[in-house]
């Protein structure tokens, strides 16, 4: 049986963009499926282990991309998405895959379908036009310079207009290359593909009216490859583990903030610094790593801290676990929603963050029966879905033997 090749095209501006399409790589069967991977360079020591080929294109900076959410503006103009699709020809008739899943590449919308090549795109059901969603301001400089009860809803006013600018350079380049208009909403112009999975779970973000090639993958978790640190055996018998790792995403210097925090309670903290420089030493009860395996981690705690993104989150809730998100920009206060909603966690704002109320969400979290007990519902939710297998029976549809 000739294998067919599967290329995945991460948009490498977060960890977890390439985190994705490398635990879903894991699960395809090595013989039927050539697995291949694209995306900037700088991630290769995450390709350890994995068996899948690299290849490599560019993507603009974490600290442009990061720099775009803070300031509230387009990620992208349409000079760099034309370079994204010039960029994407080539790998496509140089790879030439019978399929390419793409994680936040959105030039794929234009590129796969000049190349011929069927397309799936892995997005995040929060951003589905078929989720219905309520805003809150994330933190740009409207919530910095008026209060959130003043800010909150005039955010909600101007979102379907900033959703519309957001959208105007991919649409400019599909025009360039022939391609139909995709309208001004930003969540049709992320979930253009061929096919859509949402890397999530129906219970926690209900779908409305669901076309049949949109459906629910549910959660993909992936750990970096990453040896245990020494001190990994060496914590204390009896106490609470709390779990701290605020990732890629624009949280990371908020973590002596966070270590402070949590400094004076009876836990033991273990910490991912995420490749973050320490800017002193750590309090007493907390251990420091660089990076760590991930679901492990959460296995190992009573308490997850995160920056509320979704890959963290659902390591968590996988384990049974509550999340304490510091959410910043959008993605992660729409993830947030779904978790305070399921009663698995609580929401603090980065823009607000004060030691004592993280400390007191903190404790709140690991005294209440009530916040484990839905992190295990939620749990239960996720054994229902394997990311895997669905993914799978995708591929067969569209690559039959």
């Amino acid at each position: 049986m000739d294998r067919k090749k599967i290329l995945f095209v991460a948009e490498a501006v977060t960890l977890a963009h390439v985190g994705r399409p490398l635990a879903l790589a894991a699960t395809l069967d090595r013989g039927r499926y050539e697995v291949e991977l694209a995306c900037a360079p700088g991630y290769e020591m995450f390709f350890k282990g994995s068996g899948v080929r690299r290849w490599q294109i560019g993507s603009i900076s974490s600290a442009r991309f990061l720099a775009a959410l803070a300031a509230g503006k387009p990620v992208y103009d349409a000079a760099t998405l034309r370079r994204y699709v010039e960029d994407d020809l080539r790998l496509l008739r140089e790879a030439r895959p019978h399929v390419v899943i793409g994680d936040f590449r959105l030039s794929l919308s234009v590129s796969a379908r000049l190349a011929g090549v069927p397309y799936v795109g892995l997005i995040n059901a929060y951003w589905s036009p078929y989720v219905r969603q309520q805003y809150s301001v994330p933190a740009i400089g409207l919530s910095r310079a008026l209060p959130i009860a003043l800010a909150d809803p005039l955010f909600r006013l101007a979102r379907p207009l900033a959703f519309a600018l957001h959208s105007v350079p991919l649409n400019q380049v599909r025009r360039a290359y022939g391609l139909p208009h995709l309208g001004y909403d930003l969540r049709r112009v992320y979930t253009d593909a061929d096919h859509v999975l949402y890397a999530d779970i129906p219970e926690m973000f209900p779908a409305t009216n669901l076309p049949a090639h949109h459906c629910y993958l549910g959660p993909v978790t992936w750990s970096p490859p990453t040896p245990l640190p020494d001190w990994w055996d060496e914590l204390p018998a009896g106490r609470p583990v709390v779990y701290v790792t605020l990732g890629s995403s624009g949280q990371g210097a908020l973590l002596p903030r966070v270590l402070q925090a949590l400094a004076p309670l009876p836990v033991s903290v273990i910490a991912a610094t995420a490749g973050h420089a320490a800017t002193g030493p750590a309090p007493p009860n907390a251990h420091l790593a660089p990076y760590l395996p991930g679901i492990e981690a959460a296995r190992r705690s009573s308490l997850v801290v995160c920056n509320g993104g979704s890959p963290t989150s659902q390591q968590a809730l996988g384990a049974c676990v509550p999340v304490l998100g510091i959410a910043g920009n959008l993605d992660q206060y729409l993830n947030m929603a779904g978790v305070v909603a399921s009663g698995a966690g609580a929401l603090l704002r980065s823009d607000r963050l004060s030691e004592e109320g993280l400390r007191r969400a903190a404790i709140d979290l690991l005294e209440q029966p009530g916040a484990r007990a839905s992190a295990r519902k939620v749990a239960e939710q996720f054994v229902r879905y394997d990311a895997g297998a669905r993914l799978a029976s995708l591929l067969l549809k569209l690559l039959p033997l």
